[in-house]
């Protein structure tokens, strides 16, 4: 019930899609990801030959992994009052990254690590640990939801592309009609745009710094001038990604800010995958349209609150407006991300915390689509009644091969014969007859016919 109160119908109307990104974008999960990246920065100044701090044992590292592995809600909860309005004995920090110093030491000032606690968050500025944080969120989600969603969507275009290889249907240009080809290859158009930059998106890494409040190390130097600090950054990125498989790297060179390039390539990226799937939205509707492709019934459905019959491509339009949506968002990202005025503003946090609005929207729009790419059928017949209804298509063929022939004007003959006209075949038969050309070519230009005028169309879409 809940949810119908939502502002948002990303957590609401649509949760059910979009419920398997609450483990990385909600503010329980950038709480947990904050939580994480504090414990395991402890655990590896511990770990580091020169810090005046004691080792930890191993029951006790693993007491500081259990805060962040059975991290829960009701935790969350607490660092939001520490936050807002204040917990036990601390009062509200009104400022979040200070409040998850405070539920750390909290939580440890009960253990055998009390002895250590004003070691958490030791010479670090807040956006070390918050931009670690978002990093792992972001290469995580897409890991574990983004890319696999796609990945079924790319699966459903290929089934398409083996169910339509032989299927010939009119091609259109401007709108109008022009040379044949099949649904497989048009399919394949969208199959290969895809994997050119899904392939991209896989490996994208994401760039994460740990450097201080102006990216010099000034207070870790300060602190301790003998440890190399930049050594000591690549080692704890590299070792979070060995634990969480992900695909982070050192950023070396920043202000106080990571500079968010590597997430505007990223967005670009999964932007001009959006791109590429509403233009396979709109090629569907017109199909759907067309009667090309049928729509299987589903018992129960309904289309239209007045006209029974009607089967709607509801989510193909769905999955275009969602799409739209995200875009619209990632562009904003691309754009305002990587600015920041001189070494820091707050403009960024706000921004940040809406990565998950966006790559909500993004996968409501790959399930809505999956979900119609399910649902169409190719209607074979009818794609090639309307393809032979315009015979004109052929027109094309016949002047190029008289060209090869040496035929006088045959482009200007054609057009006489075909433009802005309704033609039909015994017209082409009847102008062949009258050309003065070889018999043999006759016979070779009367065979030709729309359903069979299509190039390498079907080896294309088994490439």
């Amino acid at each position: 019930m809940k949810s119908l109160q939502n502002i948002s119908p990303v957590d609401g109307r649509y949760k059910k899609y979009t419920e398997a990104l609450a483990p990385y974008f909600s503010e329980y999960a950038l709480s947990k990801y904050k939580v994480l990246m504090e414990c395991e920065y402890l655990i590896a100044l511990s770990e580091t030959p020169g810090i005046k701090m004691r080792a930890f044992s191993g029951s006790e590292k693993a007491l500081i992994r259990k805060l962040y592995n059975d991290f829960s809600l009701e935790d969350a909860q607490i660092i939001n009052d520490i936050e807002l309005k204040g917990y036990k004995n601390i009062k509200a920090t009104n400022h979040d990254f200070k409040a998850i110093e405070y539920f750390l030491k909290e939580k440890l000032g009960k253990t055998s690590l009390k002895d250590s606690l004003e070691w958490i968050h030791f010479g670090l500025t807040s956006e070390d640990a918050n931009n670690i944080a978002y990093g792992l969120m972001i290469s995580e989600s897409l890991k574990e939801v983004m890319i696999p969603a796609l990945e079924k969507v790319i699966i459903e275009i290929k089934g398409l592309v083996r169910a339509g290889k032989d299927a010939p249907i009119l091609a259109r240009t401007h709108g109008q009609p022009a040379s044949p080809t099949t649904f497989g290859k048009e399919f394949k158009v969208f199959e290969a745009r895809l994997k050119s930059v899904f392939d991209k998106i896989k490996s994208q890494r994401v760039m994460s710094k740990l450097n201080g409040a102006t990216g010099n190390y000034n207070a870790l130097v300060a602190a301790f001038p003998k440890i190399d600090w930049i050594k000591f950054s690549r080692n704890f990125i590299g070792k979070l990604n060995k634990q969480r498989k992900t695909n982070l790297v050192v950023n070396l060179f920043t202000t106080q800010i990571e500079s968010h390039d590597s997430y505007a390539e990223l967005f670009n990226m999964v932007r001009r995958v959006n791109t590429i799937l509403i233009d396979l939205d709109q090629d569907i509707w017109r199909y759907i349209s067309d009667g090309w492709l049928g729509q299987k019934q589903v018992a129960g459905e309904i289309g239209s609150s007045t006209m029974p019959h009607k089967i709607n491509p509801i989510f193909v339009e769905n999955s275009e407006g969602n799409l739209g949506m995200a875009n619209a968002m990632l562009d904003f990202f691309s754009m305002k991300l990587p600015i920041s005025r001189l070494q820091r503003d707050l403009s960024d946090s706000t921004v940040l915390r809406n990565i998950g609005a966006a790559f909500g929207h993004c996968l409501i729009g790959y399930k809505y689509l999956g979900r119609q790419l399910e649902r169409i059928v190719i209607n074979k017949d009818k794609a090639l009644a309307d393809l032979d209804s315009h015979p004109e298509v052929i027109a094309e063929a016949i002047q190029t091969i008289l060209r090869r022939e040496g035929a006088s004007m045959p482009y200007e003959k054609l057009k006489a014969l075909t433009r802005g006209k309704e033609v039909a075949l015994k017209d082409f038969q009847e102008f062949i007859d009258g050309l003065e050309i070889s018999g043999e070519v006759k016979i070779e230009l009367k065979k030709i016919r729309p359903e069979n005028y299509l190039g390498l169309a079907k080896k294309l879409s088994k490439i």
